[in-house]
């Protein structure tokens, strides 16, 4: 062992301590894997479930279900003698902004925070996302010192960022909140980025925009568990952290390995990054006078989420949480490529 993982592995034994931890989303794709991770370390989980399949699906991985909305006015009771929160519970839709979006970003995580501050909940990680800088520019090795735009590229991007300053206002003495931005979660039982991109392989509508060469940072979902492990024990009340798989890699590299993990062929075809980008503003434009009866077959918050580099330093999670990178690419993809086969 390396003294650097030798550090690390110190920092992630000093969890306690938080014995009993508040999950929403604990059903979507990061909350089960935080599920895994927490209870592997015999630590006892609570989730918030919305429907009885969600709840028999989180009690299935080790956590105790609780049927619930996240503006329940049981939700503090709920949360009772839990020590953490973890707020993953987010509407991640990159179309056209709704209504819907707004409310669960926004309002609910304003509801939470109320809830989990009346439960005497002492520290909360609030998962955001890289998104919440996203202009439609790109977003070149950028660190949490740059500031939230003032005109956020779509719905998503907008509704995150709201959620950011709500959860970042409810810091207290008593109440830490620390915020964790992740990019291109990917990884074991990945039911989002992953169905789509093969989906769309299959269907004969991907194309690399702009030969898909410019840069994009990337987080493993081991790496997001192991970074919000170290964000309960290290993570400093009011502050911010970009955590990722390390150097940022090229966008068609990470996205034909994953391809390949799934046995299909690599596409040739691609299309001008402007053409693209027309396409996507004309989306929006359509889907707004349609009063969104209209759905475009892009928006521009796809588009800058795919169509440019998106890239970021993790030096502060390095300095501050002893973060590192425990699944390297090569080991995520292989793991991907032995469940396939």
């Amino acid at each position: 062992m390396t003294e650097r993982n030798a550090a690390q592995a110190a920092a992630t034994d000093k969890l306690a301590p938080f014995q009993q931890i508040f999950l929403t989303g604990g059903s979507g794709y990061v909350g089960r894997n935080l599920i895994r991770h927490f209870v592997a370390r015999g630590v006892a989980i609570t989730a918030l479930a919305r429907s009885d399949k969600s709840a028999e699906l989180v009690r299935s991985l080790g956590a105790t279900p609780v049927r619930g909305e996240l503006f329940d006015a049981s939700l503090p009771a709920a949360m009772a003698g839990c020590d953490v929160l973890i707020h993953a519970a987010a509407d991640t839709d990159h179309g056209p902004a709704t209504e819907r979006q707004r409310r669960v970003n926004e309002d609910g995580t304003f509801a939470v925070m109320e809830a989990a501050h009346r439960a005497g909940i002492r520290k909360v990680i609030h998962l955001s996302t890289e998104s919440v800088l996203a202009t439609g520019r790109p977003l070149v090795n950028v660190d949490e010192t740059i500031p939230l735009p003032r005109k956020p590229v779509g719905g998503y991007s907008r509704t995150k960022a709201a959620a950011e300053r709500i959860a970042l206002a409810a810091n207290a003495d008593n109440f830490a909140v620390v915020v964790l931005r992740p990019r291109f979660v990917w990884g074991r039982d990945d039911t989002t980025a992953l169905p789509a991109i093969t989906e769309a392989v299959k269907s004969g509508k991907f194309a690399w925009i702009s030969g898909g060469t410019y840069l994009t940072s990337t987080t493993h979902i081991g790496n997001l568990c192991n970074a919000v492990e170290l964000a309960l024990a290290h993570g400093r009340g009011g502050e911010v952290y970009f955590v990722s798989d390390g150097a940022p890699i090229a966008f068609r590299t990470m996205v034909s390995g994953l391809l390949d993990t799934q046995g299909l062929q690599i596409p040739h075809k691609s299309v001008p990054r402007a053409v693209v980008r027309t396409v996507a503003i004309i989306g929006d434009i359509l889907a707004a006078i349609s009063g969104g009866r209209i759905v475009p077959p892009l928006t521009r918050q796809a588009y800058a989420t795919s169509a440019v580099e998106v890239s970021f330093d993790i030096g502060k999670a390095r300095r501050e949480l002893g973060y590192e990178p425990v699944i390297s690419r090569e080991q995520g993809l292989a793991e991907l490529h032995a469940l396939q086969h």
